[in-house]
């Protein structure tokens, strides 16, 4: 399967009578964004639009999901697939970019589980987002709506907004052009057969509670584990459905943006041989964890694998995912990474894993989500500020009285993300 990513680079956002691009800059149209977002969901009653910039004086809480925009230029699928578009194959073919723009929603859907973007000062080091042109998109849903409703109305919204700011892109000339492509298992044999055949596991939360992810708008709990080409994962065929905490849940843009793929496409052909990715769940209960873990490994070992990377998403109950998904594969003779996060406490001293494995020996951190920062007071908040007093990391003294934020990193949005889309990680001495 071969995609191309056309990269339409975008420097600025502004507001504008029509909706365009030029000279790197996206303008908004509001009022006709506005206008059909109401026209295809009834649940909403009103969505205010705001801009928010790299270095502007900015927070916005509490941040539900974040997604960048993109088109599919030349066939019938587009992004997003069995949510907002018709359920159809992507991941071929080309599709354009805007890269440097994001959507962000906001909105209370259950309270604890939203975080903060900051736009300037320490709180945006910890924030890949804080460096994106974002178009900020609060919604106003209709009153006594069931949690599950709120949060797919806000999820399908900002799925619609991210297509339609991307319409202008899609006749555009590109400022670049990447192409990737992975290529049928035996085929790939027989190019690179000397090289070490390497796969991805990549775990998605899919607890309930709100805490879920959709595969071509299936809910994850419903799967077993698959195989799917890491060109799908660009055209939205995952996307975010996850209230769980902040820091280090996987918006749509971590998956749009997938890091681990993006290393594995850079070494393809040349150090390994990218074979392909695996999805599987995070189901709660033992009886499913076992039934995918055993499932991923049997994928493992058909695909004949010389090594394999596995991401976590989530912490606590999703711990014993990783390490079953771990032991499994390496009881069957094949190496694995893992990429996760800690909570080891505020002083970095307590157990940072709520299982573990002598197998589980190789392992990238994202950072301790407990460690605790000084967040300055901003000019402006956009969304609602008083919700640090409830969000995961937060505190009922997390609201100071200068108006700056006690809190720890798990309340900033991708700060110890667990695709290593972040920039902490850990020193053992």
């Amino acid at each position: 399967m071969r995609l191309e990513l056309g990269i339409i680079n975008i420097t600025d956002v502004q507001l504008g009578p029509s909706a365009a691009i030029k000279d790197g800059t996206l303008y908004v149209d509001s009022d006709a964004l506005v206008a059909h977002l109401l026209e295809n969901e009834e649940r909403l009653v009103d969505v205010k639009v705001h801009l928010a910039r790299p270095g502007e004086s900015v927070r916005i809480t509490p941040v539900k999901d974040v997604i960048e925009p993109r088109i599919k230029v030349d066939s019938e699928a587009e992004v997003f697939p069995g949510t907002v578009s018709k359920v159809l194959p992507v991941g071929s073919g080309r599709t354009h970019v805007l890269r440097g723009a994001a959507v962000v929603t906001i909105g209370k859907i259950v309270g604890f589980q939203e975080g903060i973007v900051d736009m300037c000062g320490p709180g945006a080091d910890y924030t890949p987002f804080s460096q994106l042109n974002n178009v900020v998109l609060e919604f106003v849903l209709q009153e006594g709506l069931p949690a599950h409703d709120r949060e797919q109305a806000l999820r399908f919204s900002g799925l619609r907004a991210a297509k339609f700011l991307a319409e202008p892109a899609k006749d555009m000339e590109p400022d670049e052009i990447t192409t990737y492509e992975t290529l049928p298992l035996m085929e790939g044999v027989k190019r690179y057969p000397d090289l070490p055949r390497v796969a991805y596991l990549q775990m998605l939360q899919s607890q309930g509670l709100l805490h879920d992810t959709y595969v071509y708008g299936v809910d994850a709990k419903q799967i077993l584990p698959t195989l799917i080409h890491p060109t799908e994962l660009m055209d939205g065929a995952i996307i975010s459905g996850n209230c769980v905490s902040a820091c280090d849940k996987n918006t749509t843009y971590h998956h749009q943006n997938n890091p681990v793929v993006a290393d594995l496409f850079a070494k393809h052909g040349e150090e390994l041989q990218f074979v392909g990715v695996i999805i599987t769940n995070e189901n709660v209960f033992l009886d499913d964890k076992i039934r995918s873990s055993d499932w991923s490994a049997k994928l493992a070992e058909y695909l004949s694998l010389d090594g394999i990377i596995i991401s976590q998403e989530g912490f606590g109950n999703p711990d014993t995912d990783l390490i079953l998904n771990a032991k499994k594969i390496e009881a069957l003779g094949i190496p694995t990474v893992i990429i996760t996060d800690e909570y080891a406490g505020t002083d970095g001293a307590s157990q940072s894993l709520a299982d573990a494995d002598p197998s589980a020996d190789a392992v990238v951190t994202g950072g301790n989500a407990n460690e605790i920062v000084i967040l300055p007071k901003l000019d402006r908040v956009i969304g609602d500020i008083n919700v640090v007093t409830v969000i995961a990391g937060g505190s009922d003294k997390a609201l100071r009285e200068d108006g700056s934020l006690e809190v720890e990193l798990q309340a900033i949005t991708g700060a110890t993300n667990e695709l290593g889309f972040g920039k902490l990680t850990t020193k053992g001495y």
